[in-house]
C-alpha cells in the first residue's frame, strides 16, 4: 500500500495561497483528507481503466452480459472522479494532474494481460472493488477524525456504489450447486 501521507505532504509544501480555498477546516485536517482522497482519486481512475479494458476485450458465451456489465460499472466509476477532485479542489487543495502522478498514488494494480479468462477478469474486479470499499472507509475515517461531514456523506454514497458492484460481479461468477443455489 503506496503512502497517501507523503503525497499530502508534498501538496502542503506545493500549495500556493492563491490556491487555497476557504474552508474552516484546519490545515491538517484538509491535508489528511486531500492526501486520503487523492490516493482513492487514483485508485478510481486505475478501476475504471481496468473495467472498461476488461469490457472492450470479453469474450465467450456470456460476452453480452458480461460486457454490458461492465460498461455499466465503468459509467458508475467514472461518475466517482469528477466529485472527488472538485471536493480535495473545496478543501484548498490540488490533485492529480497526470497519468503518471495517478500511477505513483493508484493501489489498484493494472492487468496487462494478452488474454484473461472472463470469470478471472470478473474475480479481479470483485477483489480490487472490495479493496476500494476497504479505501473508502479508512477515508471515511479520517473525515470522521477531522468532522469533514460533506466528504464522508460523499464517501459513504461511494462505499453503497462500490458494494453494489462488488455484490453483482460476485453473483456474476458464483456458480450454482446441485441444488440449483
Amino acid at each position: 500500500m503506496k503512502n497517501t501521507g507523503v503525497f499530502a505532504e508534498q501538496l502542503e509544501r506545493r500549495d500556493q495561497p492563491a490556491l487555497r480555498t476557504p474552508t474552516d477546516l484546519s490545515k491538517e485536517a484538509t491535508r489528511d483528507v486531500a492526501g486520503a482522497m487523492n490516493a482513492i482519486l487514483a485508485d478510481a481512475f486505475a478501476l475504471y481503466l481496468k473495467t472498461k479494458s476488461f469490457h472492450w476485450h470479453m469474450s465467450g458465451p456470456h460476452f453480452r452480459d458480461y460486457h454490458l456489465l461492465l460498461d455499466d460499472q465503468s459509467d458508475e466509476i467514472l461518475g466517482m472522479i469528477d466529485p472527488i477532485a472538485e471536493r480535495v479542489r473545496k478543501l484548498g487543495r490540488t490533485t492529480v494532474r497526470s497519468i503518471g502522478h495517478i500511477a505513483r498514488l493508484q493501489r489498484i494494480l493494472d492487468n496487462d494481460a494478452e488474454y484473461v479468462e472472463p470469470e478471472d477478469m470478473l474475480a479481479e474486479l470483485m477483489d480490487d472493488s472490495k479493496a476500494l470499499t476497504a479505501r473508502l472507509r479508512e477515508a471515511n475515517g479520517i473525515c470522521d477524525e477531522h468532522n469533514d461531514v460533506a466528504t464522508a456523506s460523499l464517501i459513504e454514497a461511494w462505499i453503497d456504489e462500490t458494494e453494489r458492484r462488488t455484490w453483482f460481479l460476485f453473483e456474476a461468477t458464483r456458480r450454482a450447486d446441485s441444488t440449483g443455489h
